[in-house]
């Protein structure tokens, strides 16, 4: 936990941004809901294998939400730049269409969830892909300023995007208009990450106005945490594996440990190990067992939400995975890795969020959390609750919200914040 906290205030740090690890870049959000924000607003979700479109009306405390899901064929995720941002205008210009919104010129808040380094509200540069994607031409560059022109390449559609934000700043915004003691979110999914209210001169790579609260979202891109070895004495040879096969090697540490997009490979890892040296299944395994990335990580989930001593999700797992032959002492074994896995998983972001707590100081905080790791895991929440209460300053009381739809509705509301803000207008210098 020091050594996290160190890295946070280097990150924030101006001096030593630039070498920091866990970047802790200002998103320009100032400020949360309030309940007054009213309107449409458009947002855009991209952040996996699936892309979201929605449109969002809020008017006070009632909010209604259309949306469509829109696939990321892999060719587009390993393609250009200009083909992935092309296929986005395309969705969002069919869904407003579909919605009859098109002659509107509605807001947009656009969640992009990969490391960005922000220099205003709609301006985000792309530090480097993760979970998959690997697209040219777009590290180093500003995503707004090429949504805006594929947008404009199609030029059917008038849209003004008014805020660029990535998941975890979208699961804050989004738990906090509906429960006010919010101060930090937490995405747990295909990848991790997390954002906290930070104090605008503790943040000292800002550079903006103050607006008034005198606060700025910080995104911590916690998911870096280690790549300099500091998570070495805890890493094992199956991350090893993990970093060494995946296409972002050596970076991510922290990340490749906890998220879903690795969870169930470090199982497998763990299994076909045993398996060849003879502990599991007689040392007679099978192809799919040995084949990378076929132990998926809802597997994990499925095996835990069976009652202790009852096996029926992984009996037919196994039967999925050509382990007919898989004993109740196999059984047994397996749960218990898949246990280890995720339990490691769940006290590392409880560690982490521990740090932010005592850091903050502040006496009531609700965490919103988002994420399929969170969401489906049956016992994640649970472990969380019980590390965090062992690491975090016992006089904090914390709880852990379940978001919904952060990315989607929270990227509404990052637009409805902005704009709620410019009718305002009232900078305070500083």
């Amino acid at each position: 936990m020091e050594v996290f906290l160190d890295n946070v205030n280097k990150g924030l740090k101006k001096q030593t941004h630039s070498e920091s690890i866990v970047k802790c870049f200002p998103t320009y959000v100032q400020d949360l809901p309030n309940g007054t924000e009213t309107g449409k607003f458009l947002a855009l979700d991209l952040g996996g294998t699936n892309f979201r479109v929605l449109l969002i009306e809020l008017s006070h405390e009632h909010f209604e939400m259309k949306s469509k899901i829109f696939a990321i064929p892999q060719h587009i995720m390993l393609g250009s730049g200009e083909q992935l941002f092309d296929h986005i205008a395309e969705c969002l210009a069919i869904f407003v269409k579909e919605e009859k919104v098109a002659d509107q010129r509605l807001p947009l808040g656009f969640t992009f969830s990969f490391p960005l380094s922000q220099k205003g509200l709609t301006i985000g540069y792309l530090e480097r892909w993760t979970k998959g994607f690997n697209c040219s031409n777009v590290v180093g560059n500003d995503v707004v300023q090429m949504l805006n022109e594929a947008i404009d390449r199609r030029g059917d559609v008038e849209i003004e995007i008014c805020a660029i934000l990535n998941d975890t700043t979208g699961t804050l915004m989004s738990c906090a208009w509906k429960n006010r003691s919010t101060r930090i979110g937490l995405i747990v999914g295909t990848g991790s990450n997390t954002c906290y209210v930070e104090k605008q001169e503790n943040a000292e790579t800002w550079n903006d106005v103050n607006m008034g609260s005198g606060n700025v979202l910080i995104n911590s891109e916690w998911g870096a945490f280690g790549d300099d070895g500091a998570l070495d004495f805890v890493r094992t040879e199956y991350d090893e594996d993990i970093d060494r096969n995946s296409v972002n090697p050596t970076k991510q540490k922290h990340e490749k440990m906890i998220s879903g997009m690795y969870m169930g490979e470090l199982v497998r890892l763990a299994l076909e190990r045993f398996t060849k040296e003879g502990l599991l299944f007689g040392g007679k395994g099978s192809d799919m067992l040995f084949e990378r990335g076929r132990f998926y990580t809802k597997y994990v989930s499925e095996i835990e939400s069976d009652a202790p001593g009852v096996f029926n999700n992984l009996r037919e797992i196994c039967e999925e995975l050509g382990l007919k032959h898989a004993t109740e002492q196999d059984y047994i074994n397996i749960r218990y890795i898949c246990e280890c896995i995720s339990r490691r998983s769940a006290h590392l972001v409880s560690a982490g969020l521990a740090t932010l707590l005592n850091k903050m100081g502040e006496k009531k905080v609700t965490i919103g959390i988002d994420g399929s790791v969170y969401r489906f895991h049956p016992h994640f929440h649970n472990l969380m609750m019980e590390k965090i209460k062992e690491l975090a300053d016992p006089s904090i009381e914390f709880d852990l919200m379940l978001s919904e739809d952060g990315s989607g509705r929270g990227a509404a509301l990052v637009a409805a914040v902005a704009a709620r803000l410019q009718k305002e207008k009232k900078p305070v210098r500083t």
